[in-house]
Parts: C-alpha cells; structure tokens; sequence
C-alpha cells in the first residue's frame, strides 16, 4: 500500500529547496502552497518514519517468538508487545491512509455562513440569532474573524436572514458539515401555557470564492439599488444605499444593506455571490455523479435534518451519527468541537472505507 512512500524524504528535500529558491518567495500564491505541500509531505513522512520502526519491532518480536531456545518469559513478553504494536500498526496505516486522500479542495477556505429561520415563525427568528451567537463564540475560541455581509433582522433579536464571512485558518474544514436543517425544541417567551414549540433554522456553509476560482462577466450581472429597510432608528439609512445584485444565467440573487455605503454593500453583494454561485456549480457536479459516490464524498444536504437542540432536557442530538449529549449550554455557548470533531471523524472513516 505504502511503495510509493518510500522515496518520500526525497520529495520533502525537493520542497525544501524550492522554499529557499528567493524567486518562488516573490510569488506569495505559489509559495503559500508550496509551504502547504510541505507540511502535508513532511507530516506523512513523519508517520511513515513511525510506521517503519513499528513494523521492524514485530519482525524482530516474530523472530524471538520463532527461535525455540529463547526465555519462555521472554516469549511471553514479546508476545505481548506484538498485540500492542500490531494495534498501533493498524492505527499508523489508517491515519497514513487519511494522509493519503485526495484533499478536498476548498478545506483551508474562509466560508460564508447563512442562517435563515424556517418553520416557526418569530421563535425560529429568535433561534436564528442564537445560532449565530453559538457559531460567533466558536469563531472566537479559534481565532476566527466574523463580518456580518447580510441581515435581515426582526426587531425582537432575532433574524430572517444573517449572513457572516468567517475568515481564519481551516474554517472551512472545520465547518463544512454544519449545512442543512437545525430544529429546535423550547418554550419561546410569547407563550403562556408553557407549552414546547418546535421550529426549524437551515444553515448552509459556502466556501468563499476568489476571482481566481471563478470570473464572471461584467454584462452577466444586473444591479437594484433601493433604500434600506429595518426595524427603525437611527440606523436606517435614508439614501438609496441597499444593492440587489442578480446573475442574470442563473438567476441567483444576493441583497446586501447593512453598509451605510452603497459601493461597500455592492462589493459585500458581489462577494456573496460569487461563492453562491461556485457552491452552485459545485452542486450540479455532485448531482451528475453516482448515489453511491456522492454518499462517499457527503453532499451536505440543506434539506437534511442534521441535529436537535432540546432547551427543556438540555439535550442536543446529532441525528448522523446518534450523538447525544445533555451539554445543551456549554454547545450554544461556542463549545462545538465535542460535536464537529466526531462527525468529523465519522466522515473521514466513511472516506477510508472506500479506499479499501
């Protein structure tokens, strides 16, 4: 399985040098991924490096077992360990396979977020921007930095809409398998029998798109621009400074007013845009591929229920892979990563299975 890695090091000397060559230092682009071939190559040869002595420690302990005249407490011993290190075997080779994977692409990407409120009515509004606080506070635990794009707030605290650029390192990775449909179960304030509600957030993570990924023609889009619109007060604009932006081959709209600056809310809209309209192009591909590999590569279904938020027993439930914890407060306050890191890794192993 591993016979190509046997000239790794060789191909880690190779990136080493070419990061010292001051002319690929002066192509900032190239060089950043260079340095990101780098600490992948230099990663998987440190686990190969591991790999390799655990796999002479069970030659060596099979050929003490085999020699008859040895201590039978030395036997005994080297028995033992064999158990150990085969398990430890098993392990290096699954994460060398992990390695191994052919990357996916957008993984070291900032994101959109979108969170818009579904069934509900004003509970799921509220529930909207608690949403939004919980992936704020989880950004933060990262070093991640937040800019609200686009909202459309209720007036109560809540929101029909909010879109947020996260920027950082690995968000992408990170977040990828937050898309589609958050329920959650609670008493909302409006009601006076006490009785639970259940209402419905969607959330759709994008990756964000640069120029470099996609062009779009300057005669492909049409621009509105309208007076912005609000719950009231000083902060609704009073000039026509809100822009609706559509991509006329698609039909994709993207509106953006939360600048008091038209030519802020325009470059914030295009923006939006073009990484929806990437996501949406990804998407069609996946759609012409097999049910079987986009099972393997997980679509990220938007219309999938993914988890439960239950206020009154404290429970969140992850309904992918029957995750259940009564940790309801320490998750909507930014600790997430005792979800994503299972689901997460629930993935990678579905991925190892079909490499084998």
């Amino acid at each position: 399985m591993f016979e190509n890695l046997h000239d790794i090091n060789d191909k880690l000397g190779e990136l080493e040098s070419r990061l010292a060559d001051p002319v690929l230092v002066n192509d900032q682009r190239r060089y950043r991924e260079v340095v990101r071939e780098h600490a992948q190559i230099a990663k998987i040869a440190e686990l190969y490096a591991t790999y390799t002595a655990v796999c002479e420690e069970i030659d060596s302990n099979q050929e003490l077992i085999r020699t008859e005249q040895n201590d039978p407490d030395l036997v005994d011993l080297a028995k033992a360990e064999l158990e150990e290190l085969a398990l430890k075997q098993t392990e290096l080779e699954n994460a060398i396979r992990l390695r191994l994977l052919p990357k996916d692409p957008n993984d070291e990407k900032n994101i959109f977020l979108e969170i818009r409120a579904g069934t509900g009515g004003d509970e799921a509004a509220l529930f909207a921007a608690d949403l939004f606080r919980m992936y704020s506070r989880y950004a933060e635990i990262h070093g991640w930095k937040v800019e609200v794009m686009s909202s459309n707030p209720i007036g109560i605290g809540g929101f029909k809409e909010i879109i947020a650029l996260i920027s950082g390192q690995h968000v992408y990775s990170r977040l990828k398998y937050e898309s589609g449909v958050h329920r959650v179960q609670r008493v909302p304030d409006t009601e006076a029998q006490g009785r639970i509600h259940t209402s419905a957030v969607t959330v759709a993570i994008i990756p964000e798109a640069e120029e470099v990924d996609l062009h779009i023609e300057p005669n492909e889009l049409k621009f509105d621009v309208y007076r912005s619109s609000g719950p009231g007060g000083q902060s609704v604009n009073t000039t026509d400074s809100a822009v609706r932006v559509t991509h006329l081959p698609t039909g994709l709209v993207v509106t953006c007013q939360d600048e008091k600056s038209q030519h802020k809310n325009k470059a914030k809209a295009v923006q939006v845009l073009r990484a929806r309209l990437l996501d949406h192009l990804e998407r069609e591909r996946h759609d012409r591929m097999s049910e079987e590999r986009k099972n393997q590569i997980g679509t990220g279904d938007r219309s999938e229920r993914i988890r439960t938020y239950n206020f009154p027993q404290g429970r969140v439930t992850d309904h992918r892979i029957n995750l259940t914890m009564y940790r309801l407060d320490h998750v909507m306050a930014g600790a997430l990563d005792d979800i994503i890191i299972p689901i997460t890794t629930h993935y990678q192993a579905e991925r190892l299975k079909s490499t084998n």
